[in-house]
């Protein structure tokens, strides 16, 4: 079950993972986009700690609209839309269930309706869709995910700054599929998995 708690912790370890990778992911970022994915995450999640340091005790509906807000308004490119839709879509559904499959699974559809991209487009998506499928059958783990975002280096981009280069986006990870392991591998070592 997400809980609030849950979800607070799930962002000090996904600060920390980006601020580590900052760097790593702008690299990623530059052969085939802005070259800025690593600083505008880093953005993000200084925006996400400050909105959540401004709440006292608040409920997950609370939490992840805040999350959500935050990305939106501070993450720029797609990245900031696409997490930030995801996060809202999981601040919309939470009253209905706190299940990780189910929430999950919301939010890629909301990612998926935003960006217009599907699996195997070379992008965030290429991790969420077989996370969400581990997720639903109780076998999400870090292999898995950091398996899925190493996908990503032999696809053709279809989607953002990098489809311009075609075929010569293949050899290079998707910088939003590796901050997005970098976010299922924060959320399970946060307890999100029993």
């Amino acid at each position: 079950m997400i809980t609030a708690e849950i979800v607070d912790k799930w962002m000090k370890l996904f600060y920390s993972k980006i601020s580590e990778q900052k760097a790593y992911l702008s690299e990623l970022d530059t052969p085939i986009g802005d070259g800025d994915h690593g600083n505008n995450m880093m953005r993000g999640m200084q925006g996400v700690e400050d909105s959540l340091d401004k709440l006292s005790n608040p409920d997950l509906k609370t939490i992840l609209k805040t999350v959500a807000m935050a990305l939106i308004s501070k993450v720029g490119g797609a990245a900031g839309p696409l997490y930030g839709t995801a996060f809202l879509e999981m601040a919309k559904n939470c009253e209905k269930t706190q299940a990780p499959a189910e929430l999950f699974k919301l939010a890629l559809e909301g990612i998926k309706k935003r960006g217009g991209a599907t699996t195997g487009d070379k992008t965030m998506i290429d991790v969420w869709a077989p996370a969400v499928a581990a997720l639903e059958t109780d076998s999400l783990s870090v292999e898995k995910i950091e398996a899925a975002a190493a996908g990503t280096k032999d696809l053709v981009a279809k989607k953002g700054r990098a489809s311009y280069l075609g075929e010569r986006s293949v050899g290079h990870l998707d910088p939003g599929a590796v901050s997005s392991q970098y976010l299922f591998e924060s959320f399970i070592e946060a307890g999100g998995i029993e």
